[in-house]
């Protein structure tokens, strides 16, 4: 395992970015193919979200994460036996077309950086949670659920008191099974699915009947309902209290009514995190199913941009074993392009990852429609803060609007939102979405925001202590 850029490779066939499900099964496909291959990834274990610490994780009952989880370990040791290495705590911050092809990564670990070359890239990032802004959603206490499960992965860590769950999404229900493994008493679960889209759902509950997600998901929603007050038809959702959140206040049939909690979890799905390939250019498509936006991949998951491609749920959500598939795939589609396998062996060795990714694929576009959540809950009123690293609210957005601010760049320069830390992975949906209620136009025709390098934040310093190379001299020197 490499933890300093100094024993970074100078030069691989294919980088990958990420050491999730699709990264894993990508960096062992890649390399049983022939290819010099380098996962980098920013936590200091593999397994991305899903499998976040999966092998250094401190629970030691196997059955409070449950089975699925633990899966990631086959990847990970997969990933390890082959001749993939794998850099831990590093950071990807910027990727460009390298001097006489390829492509260069600049690497940042344990706060120091150095450029590298790869001859193709693969963007395995995941996904996000959909941001879910509700008023006092910023205060102390209130978290998301994939936030909530990462601190009971790496660290085993539950909340004090009783908690309180709010949104809609397989993961609220997972995040709230494995907290009554661990112990924790659920004050309730706040259920913000629109009645609405059990109707819309049902044409593809036949298709959802053949999903290995019906029996799990079944049996897990059952034993939470057995111990937990599950309150549906969720209106409206704010947190209150001073310092910290003390209540959860909701409406229910026009009425408002109040729950003391100690910790808010908020959830209503995920979205593919595009930030790294819409900073490289590759062209996105609005996925009006899904709600998101996401890169226009093919088969083999090249994007439009030569030499990058993309696997997981960063070309779209499906799920951690679909996310396997499809690295696996697109690690022989690279291999491919790179010369290490012919098209036949390409298509041969692909049979077997396309059809169980069909079958875990199934039934998706039910999941999918079943817990859309509201346009309430997505484009907020009034004071509720959106961007939350410049503090800007949904009311200046709104306003903000007929100025101008046609879509999200436009009103970066108005009001600095999407400018902070987060490069606008916590507030890009929302604000475009904003933009495209007060406009009345579709989402494809708002936008999304152009993202530039470096797309994690960096340190000046860091970057003119980098290892000088004879095209960084060329740039700044007259030849």
């Amino acid at each position: 395992m490499i933890r300093d850029v100094e024993t970074l490779p100078a030069h691989v066939d294919l980088a990958i970015v990420g050491a999730g499900p699709a990264g894993l099964a990508a960096a062992a496909t890649a390399a049983r193919a022939g290819l010099s291959v380098l996962m980098l990834d920013e936590n200091p274990n593999v397994g991305g979200q899903i499998y976040r610490a999966v092998t250094s994780n401190p629970v030691k009952d196997h059955a409070l994460l449950g089975a699925d989880y633990w899966r990631g370990e086959v990847l990970a040791q997969d990933a390890a036996a082959s001749s993939a290495q794998h850099a831990a705590g590093a950071i990807v911050w910027s990727v460009a077309p390298a001097e006489g092809g390829g492509y260069e990564l600049g690497v940042s670990i344990a706060g120091r950086s150095r450029l590298i070359t790869a001859r193709e890239v693969m963007l395995a990032t995941g996904a996000l949670e959909r941001p879910f802004p509700v008023p006092g959603w910023t205060l102390p206490g209130v978290m998301s659920c994939g936030g909530a499960q990462t601190a009971l992965k790496a660290s085993g860590l539950v909340p004090d008191g009783r908690p309180v769950i709010a949104g809609c999404g397989p993961l609220l229900w997972l995040i709230a099974w494995q907290y009554l493994n661990a112990g924790v008493s659920i004050a309730a679960i706040l259920d913000t699915t629109p009645r609405a889209n059990r109707l819309k759902a049902l044409p593809h509950l036949p298709a959802f009947l053949g999903s290995p997600y019906l029996a799990k998901g079944l049996k897990l929603m059952l034993a939470v309902r057995a111990k937990v007050r599950i309150i549906s038809g969720i209106e409206a959702l704010r947190a209150e209290g001073t310092g910290k959140v003390e209540a959860v206040v909701y409406t229910k049939t026009g009425r408002e009514q109040r729950i003391a909690a100690d910790t808010l979890l908020l959830h209503q799905g995920v979205v593919p995190n595009i930030n790294l390939s819409n900073a490289i250019g590759c062209r996105q498509v609005w996925d009006d199913t899904q709600l998101t936006w996401k890169p226009e991949t093919d088969a083999w998951g090249a994007t439009s941009v030569a030499g990058i491609s993309v696997a997981g749920d960063g070309a779209g959500i499906a799920g951690a074993e679909a996310a396997a598939e499809r690295g696996r795939i697109a690690a022989l589609g690279a291999a491919c392009r790179l010369g290490k396998i012919d098209a036949a062996a390409r298509d041969r060795d692909a049979a077997s990852p396309r059809a169980t990714l069909t079958r875990f694929e199934r039934g998706r576009l039910f999941l999918d429609t079943l817990y859309r959540p509201a346009k309430s809950f997505r484009v907020p009123q009034g004071d509720t803060i959106v961007c939350r690293c410049e503090e800007v609210t949904a009311e200046r957005i709104r306003a903000t609007v007929p100025l101008g601010a046609t879509g999200p760049n436009q009103m970066k320069a108005f009001l600095r939102s999407g400018m902070g830390p987060c490069q606008g992975r916590l507030c890009g949906l929302t604000v475009a979405e904003l933009i495209a209620d007060v406009r009345g136009v579709p989402m494809r025709d708002v936008g999304y925001y152009r993202l530039r390098p470096p797309v994690k934040p960096i340190a000046l310093g860091e970057l003119a202590a980098m290892p000088k190379t004879e095209s960084s001299e060329k740039a700044v020197v007259r030849v």
